[in-house]
């Protein structure tokens, strides 16, 4: 379980393609803090530490996640926003993240404003799925690269979210351009919602 506050954006420094899983070595600030089998988000994505040195630590992704999320895309020098996963004893800041990817989306615009920008991603829209809880609503919450944000402006297919100098900088909304693929997680809440009003 996450919240979606962002603790650093980290760098991809080696990727090892085995079979159908891609092996992706991380160098991030807390390494010795982190334990083999531990959970850490990855742009939203929920990955075990398989193996950590002193330097960095290895996780990988297999087939399901590398078609669900933007892993895939990543290249040695990437930026990687990281989570390590909720404590019990402190604030929700976020709101409640699982790190289930459910589809990625893709960046169609960005405007800044005085300050903050603005991004708009579009997604496949799925009229099955928008029943299930698949869907963005004004003022919700959505999670995009791993990052917990309110949702503004919400259509058919399209969000817009705003970003603060504060987030910009520290994780990899810096280097999201027009057409970069993102990660999408939709707010667990409003699915089960959703699920409960199907069987009423």
């Amino acid at each position: 379980m996450f919240s979606g506050i962002v603790e650093e954006a980290a760098k991809v420094v080696d990727i090892c393609t085995d079979k159908g899983n891609v092996h992706l070595t991380m160098e991030c600030s807390f390494v010795d803090e982190l334990k083999i089998d531990q959970s850490v988000s990855h742009n939203g994505v929920c990955l075990t530490v398989v193996a950590k040195t002193a330097d960095n630590y290895i996780v990988t992704a297999i087939d399901e996640t590398l078609e669900r999320s933007n892993l895939g895309n990543l290249q040695i020098g990437s930026l990687v926003n990281l989570e390590r996963s909720m404590l019990l004893n402190g604030r929700l800041d976020g709101h409640i993240v699982q790190g289930h990817v459910d589809t990625t989306a893709v960046c169609t615009e960005i405007l800044e404003e005085n300050g903050s920008w603005r991004f708009t991603f579009a997604y496949n829209f799925d009229k099955e799925m928008a029943k299930r809880g698949y869907f963005t609503v004004d003022k919700g919450s959505v999670t995009v690269n791993g990052v917990s944000l309110t949702v503004c402006n919400p259509n058919e297919n399209t969000f817009e979210v705003a970003i603060i100098p504060y987030t910009f900088e520290n994780t990899n909304f810096c280097q999201i351009k027009k057409g970069t693929r993102v990660n999408i997680e939709f707010d667990i809440i409003g699915k089960y919602i959703s699920r409960l009003a199907s069987l009423i």
